[in-house]
């Protein structure tokens, strides 16, 4: 089963607004496992960068000027993800983010349908309580120390792990490490004899005489 993580950088809160994508980052998982194949690009949001989002991420308007613009990208970035589910946490957000680019591209759009929105599985496991990714990361124990600012890419390979726990986390018991697999036990065992398993006469002539005995008119004596 092939799954995307996948994770946006944005200048802003509303598409509508004005705001555009300035960095995709994504992780492909095959059975629940990280594969290595990853998709990460930094996007000229053709526009200036509000501070508020600057000091989220760090994505400066000059860094960014160089970057090639989100149609350049596009075709990439639909290939990757495929028709593989998405995890995304808070999924309404970079979906409503993407396919304001992909609409003024005239490409189809990405369904909310594909999205497993790991902050509703988070609420449903732990009603009431914070769920944002920091938070997440801290109950499970995922090491997020390299977290200084938010990035597309390194905010879906710690989201990969958290999605793992929330829909119930390895379980090691089922798999065996190569040490493990390649350990062989010899066991000796003592040489006996085969044990003699046929009636003796005196056996068999004391059953005779039970039958006998016991049911007179038996058809095998007729």
């Amino acid at each position: 089963m092939r799954e995307v993580v996948l994770d946006t950088e944005t200048t802003g809160l509303d598409p509508n607004s004005g705001h555009r994508v300035v960095e995709i980052g994504c992780i492909e998982l095959v059975n629940h496992i990280a594969t290595g194949n990853h998709f990460q690009r930094y996007i000229n949001p053709e526009r200036d960068m509000p501070l508020e989002a600057f000091q989220v991420h760090g994505l400066s308007e000059e860094f960014l000027s160089t970057k090639p613009v989100f149609k350049d990208v596009a075709d990439d970035f639909l290939a990757f993800i495929g028709d593989a589910p998405l995890i995304i946490h808070n999924a309404e957000f970079d979906l409503k983010f993407l396919n304001a680019e992909l609409r003024r591209l005239e490409k189809p759009f990405i369904p909310s349908r594909r999205a497993v929105d790991t902050v509703t599985l988070a609420r449903k496991k732990f009603p009431g309580e914070r769920v944002n990714l920091d938070t997440l990361c801290r109950r499970f124990g995922v090491d997020n120390t390299a977290r200084t600012k938010h990035g597309a890419l390194l905010d879906s390979e710690l989201l990969a792990e958290v999605y793992l726990e929330l829909i119930g986390g390895r379980q090691p018991g089922l798999t065996l490490d190569r040490q493990s697999a390649a350990r062989t036990v010899t066991v000796t065992r003592e040489h006996r004899d085969p044990r003699p398993h046929a009636a003796s006469d005196e056996e068999l002539a004391a059953h005779r005489k039970y039958l006998e005995d016991s049911v007179p008119d038996a058809i095998w004596n007729a």
